[in-house]
């Protein structure tokens, strides 16, 4: 089997770990079987033309060809480049086993379903979910000498050793391949899907209407108001499958996640994608051109669109 390693690359912490569970996989499988993003794509002294598309075509080559995908999700702000990437690999019936150490759960309402993600597209696609949302247990014995933030790092530590050897051994209970789960009931066909930002103030009506007034018809999210927020989830994954075009708004600190997620679901079935994003910040890397959103975002989508006007412009080509 093939495995690879989603996760977040923009912080040493975040690759240390990341390259823990990549040693302790390569332990049981052998390290030519295991692709680490960043170390296996050498991202720092890589040269190209065009870096970022380069390192997005080598990431996209793998998730094709992949058994399975690990993937490290924290938090409630998940890191939109995994997110496309497991909602890739979902779509092209790779399993997926998200591992996470956060401690929350999630709910639309108050009172709602409590789920594993702030977005139910997570937990719709994921084959398996490994949570270790407790730290270690503290020492049995007294430890003169060590501060209490050295103690409580150690339990740190020992919580995150014990969620890597959990995720290491799931992994080998996953099917060889699961194919997406979709609700057959959802409408098949539909020419534009309209994916929205929880950031911006516009709300859905203000894409959708463009899409109505350009001759499509359109589908919205049914996951954030639906009774069963995971059902719902698999209704927005058939139809955006199903549809013609994928119109995602990508405004926010971050591509959203569930938006990251469907893009690359979108990508993966031929979809046409286009990223609305009116307000755009740009990220720097040396060596890299600048990018407008993660570059997994940024190379899925064929267009950049900054106005209603781009919007029509579009959707009529």
């Amino acid at each position: 089997m093939t495995f690879y390693i989603a996760h977040r690359l923009f912080a040493a912490h975040d690759r240390a770990l990341a390259a823990d569970l990549g040693d302790r996989l390569a332990e049981k499988v052998g390290p030519d079987r295991v692709f680490l993003p960043f170390c296996d794509t050498d991202e720092e002294d890589l040269v190209a033309e065009v870096k970022g598309r380069r390192l997005f075509e080598l990431d996209r080559e793998r998730l094709g060809r992949l058994d399975a995908m690990i993937a490290i999700l924290h938090g409630p702000s998940l890191d939109d480049g995994v997110c496309m990437e497991i909602g890739y690999a979902a779509a092209c019936g790779v399993p997926v086993l998200v591992l996470t150490t956060d401690f929350q759960t999630y709910s639309m309402t108050e009172a709602g379903t409590h789920l594993e993600f702030p977005d139910p597209l997570l937990q719709a696609v994921a084959t398996r979910i490994v949570r270790m949302a407790k730290l270690g247990p503290p020492s049995p014995r007294p430890t003169p000498g060590h501060s209490r933030f050295q103690v409580f790092q150690a339990r740190n530590v020992a919580q995150t050793n014990t969620a890597l050897d959990a995720a290491v051994d799931a992994l080998f209970e996953l099917p060889t391949r699961a194919p997406l789960r979709a609700d057959s009931a959802a409408a098949i066909g539909t020419p534009v899907y309209v994916e929205t930002s929880p950031y911006t103030p516009w709300g859905q009506d203000h894409l959708a209407k463009a899409c109505m007034d350009a001759g499509h018809t359109v589908a919205v999210p049914q996951r954030f108001t639906s009774s069963d927020p995971v059902a719902g989830a698999l209704t927005d994954l058939t139809v955006v499958r199903a549809a013609a075009r994928l119109l995602a708004d990508v405004s926010g600190p971050e591509t959203p996640p569930g938006t990251a997620l469907l893009i690359g679901t979108a990508l993966a079935s031929g979809v046409r994608i286009a990223a609305y994003q009116p307000r755009p910040t740009y990220t720097h890397a040396h060596g890299r051109e600048p990018n407008w959103r993660n570059l997994m975002i940024q190379y899925a989508s064929e267009a950049h669109l900054e106005s209603g006007e781009a919007v029509l412009s579009w959707l009529t080509a």
